[in-house]
């Protein structure tokens, strides 16, 4: 059930960003009378062969154009008339060209209409970002208050020198108020980062290392977390601890006797009775409860806790919401860009860093919360823009350089050059897939 959530999770959110990318190519080519014969949500044809397993799961035509359904779930398009494109309709590029095709259009056109996805892709980032910010607000816990208890460090975070019980005092020097601004990427990107603590009476400068953000990317690899009581919050849909009797709201005492008091105890007992039935005490409405529970193979049982610290909110006018909300959207571009630096100069493994369609569906989570299902659309939403900008040929970004070199020079590149280019583009695309399908297939057996 957790991996039929996070599927679906993964492919609404995909369809509604696929649909509105394309639909910006569509309005914008309609805008300058180009026909478009085809839209479609999904391939239907097994990408990149634009001419194998040719069928859709649903379609229908209505003036010049035939609407559908694709059956390959990764991606979409629109085809427009006049365009060399993954087709490579080589017959139709040999025919005089027509008023109503891409190719007869100014170049400022053309470049308007190949920028239209990557466009609308950015207005729906910032509109959902906004709107979350304006709607939510922000929530967050101060590091004062994590700090009267500290900090979990799990391995990777004693590996640099942290340990459980440390309490961050400063991040380059500068006093945090919030606990995420310990792990902001921003933070993490940037070279010679470090963190000032304190343990027991000492005070202790630990420097943060370079490719930490790439060891985070790690699927299993967890960094630090408060120190916090809990209790239990949502409950996955057939978990063991559904099956179990639990309750939200139960706070969970002991396990076979030893105190989980805090979640990263609990953590650490369940994993220490991974597949194993164990007594799990529980305090329910001023009652101690006693009930057997099941613990799964991977040390869980199927709940996501709430945290009980003080929360802090921080609520915003519409105004406030859009400075902040745009802001957040395009740091998104931004931390993708030093990431991409960090991947070519080899302070990031790309194993670490590329996720594909397991990685995304994972990020969306097991449970159905709507908050973080529209966060995470909102990111990819920036991330797709950010990726179809990148000048390879086959992607939105190629046709832009194309077009700016047109642009500039007054040359149009052939269309034998296109075409060329364009299975070139293909190559990459499909290289970088398949890498990303196979690090994410890797990534479930280290």
């Amino acid at each position: 059930m957790e991996g039929l959530i996070m599927a679906g999770q993964m492919l609404l959110g995909l369809s509604i960003l696929i649909g509105l990318h394309e639909l910006g190519h569509f309005v914008a080519a309609r805008v300058f009378k180009i026909r478009v014969s085809k839209f479609y949500l999904f391939f239907d044809f097994l990408f990149p062969m634009y001419n194998v397993m040719n069928f859709a799961l649903f379609k229908f035509k209505k003036g010049d154009t035939e609407y559908g359904l694709g059956w390959f779930p990764f991606g979409g398009y629109v085809k427009i008339e006049g365009m060399v494109d993954e087709s490579m309709d080589t017959e139709a590029m040999a025919q005089p060209p027509q008023p109503w095709e891409f190719r007869s259009k100014p170049a400022w056109q053309r470049l308007i209409v190949m920028m239209g996805g990557i466009i609308v892709n950015v207005i729906t980032g910032i509109i959902i970002f906004i709107a979350l910010t304006y709607h939510y607000g922000e929530q967050y816990v101060t590091m004062n208050e994590v700090n009267k208890q500290g900090i979990v460090a799990y391995p990777l975070a004693e590996k640099m020198g942290l340990k459980t019980g440390d309490k961050i005092l400063k991040v380059n020097q500068i006093i945090p108020e919030k606990f995420t601004d310990i792990y902001n990427p921003d933070v993490l990107l940037s070279d010679g980062s470090s963190y000032t603590i304190a343990r027991g009476d000492s005070t202790i400068n630990i420097a943060i290392p370079s490719d930490l953000i790439g060891s985070l990317s790690k699927e299993k690899e967890r960094f630090v977390e408060p120190i916090f009581p809990y209790e239990i919050g949502a409950l996955v849909a057939g978990s063991n601890a559904e099956k179990a009797g639990l309750k939200p709201k139960d706070k969970l005492l002991y396990i076979n006797g030893t105190s989980v008091k805090y979640f990263h105890l609990l953590q650490g007992e369940l994993q220490n009775h991974k597949s194993k039935k164990v007594s799990i005490g529980l305090e329910r409405l001023g009652r101690l409860i006693i009930l057997p529970v099941q613990v799964d193979e991977n040390g869980k049982i199927g709940f996501q806790p709430n945290m009980l610290l003080a929360q802090s909110t921080r609520q915003f006018s519409f105004a406030e919401a859009t400075v902040k909300g745009t802001t957040n959207a395009f740091a998104l571009v931004f931390l993708n860009i030093k990431g991409l630096g960090k991947i070519f100069s080899g302070q990031i493994k790309a194993t670490d860093a590329v996720s594909g369609p397991i990685g995304m569906a994972k990020m969306f989570g097991g449970i159905w919360d709507w908050h973080n299902f529209w966060n995470m659309v909102g990111v990819i939403s920036m991330i797709l823009a950010f990726m179809n900008f990148l000048p390879i040929p086959g992607l939105d970004g190629g046709y832009v350089l194309f077009l700016t070199y047109e642009m500039i020079s007054g040359r149009k590149p052939s269309d034998k050059f296109m075409e060329y280019s364009l299975r070139f583009g293909m190559i990459i695309i499909l290289g970088i897939m398949v890498f990303s399908i196979g690090n994410d297939v890797f990534k479930l057996f280290r």
